[in-house]
């Protein structure tokens, strides 16, 4: 199962430009959960009196994950599904826009890799230092590959400010030497972090600064999460090559076998 952070975007689907979407808090008494749950563990266990009791337990266990798996397996996002196909054994392919988003490669690359991110999600860091660098270096000059933001408000709140500083990194030309600090984790995330990463890249302080402050890229992020919610992205990392999702930190030989058909299909 790939490794993935989740969000639940039904609370965040209306973004405006004056707050950062995040969840509805109910306020109130709390619910009286603890007496409930002392009163099952209350409840004496079941006995298990002879053999056929015993040999009855496996049947019941993968009765059980085959009725989840009706229920449960069949709901998954629009994306994910088509992440294989249909049943013709036809590949279905989003419209994704790359909307101007900072992009490493030539534009003209056989293959366009357009990733939805979060710089507080570890598993999208921990794609970028084990598959990021190592697709970029075996297929120079034949990706094409674009970060789009995806900040999971409700659960990572310091992801947008950290793809603000990014932008703002952008304007002095250092856009993924920051994106690259961002997800090392040396100094976390935060004001402090930012200007210490910014120091190390020997950015204008006062630029920098400045950008950060005015939140000068808060609707372009928030442009980039509308986006996504519209594409039924729910979670972080989602790619998108050529059009084909593949959703989670996928290990190096996914992305491998989709790119490699993609550039077979261009040669004939």
């Amino acid at each position: 199962m790939p490794h993935m952070d989740e969000i639940n975007t039904e609370n965040n689907s209306h973004v405006s430009n004056e707050s950062s979407p995040s969840p509805v808090v109910e306020s109130g008494p709390a619910p009286a959960a603890p007496v409930m749950r002392r009163a099952r563990l209350n409840r004496p266990r079941p006995k298990l009196n002879s053999w056929s009791d015993w040999l009855r337990l496996p049947f019941v266990f993968f009765l059980g994950l085959g009725l989840g798996w009706l229920i449960w397996g069949q709901s998954l996002p629009p994306s994910a599904v088509d992440t294989a196909g249909n049943a013709n054994g036809e590949v279905r392919r989003f419209n994704v826009s790359t909307d101007g988003d900072p992009s490493l490669g030539p534009e003209n690359a056989p293959v366009t890799i357009i990733e939805f991110s979060d710089y507080q999600c570890p598993y999208c860091a921990m794609w970028h230092a084990q598959v990021f660098t190592r697709l970029m270096n075996d297929y120079q000059g034949k990706i094409r590959f674009v970060y789009r933001d995806f900040p999971l408000y409700s659960v990572h709140p310091q992801a947008e400010s950290a793809a603000e500083a990014a932008d703002c990194a952008g304007e002095q030309n250092a856009y993924w030497d920051f994106h690259t600090a961002l997800f090392s984790g040396k100094y976390s995330l935060g004001k402090d972090a930012y200007t210490r990463y910014a120091a190390e890249l020997n950015l204008d302080a006062d630029k920098f600064a400045q950008c950060i402050s005015e939140r000068r890229y808060q609707s372009e992020v928030e442009a980039d999460f509308t986006a996504a919610t519209k594409l039924g992205v729910n979670s972080t990392p989602t790619f998108y090559i050529n059009g084909r999702g593949l959703i989670g930190a996928q290990p190096y030989e996914a992305f491998k076998q989709i790119i490699d058909e993609e550039l077979a299909a261009v040669k004939k």
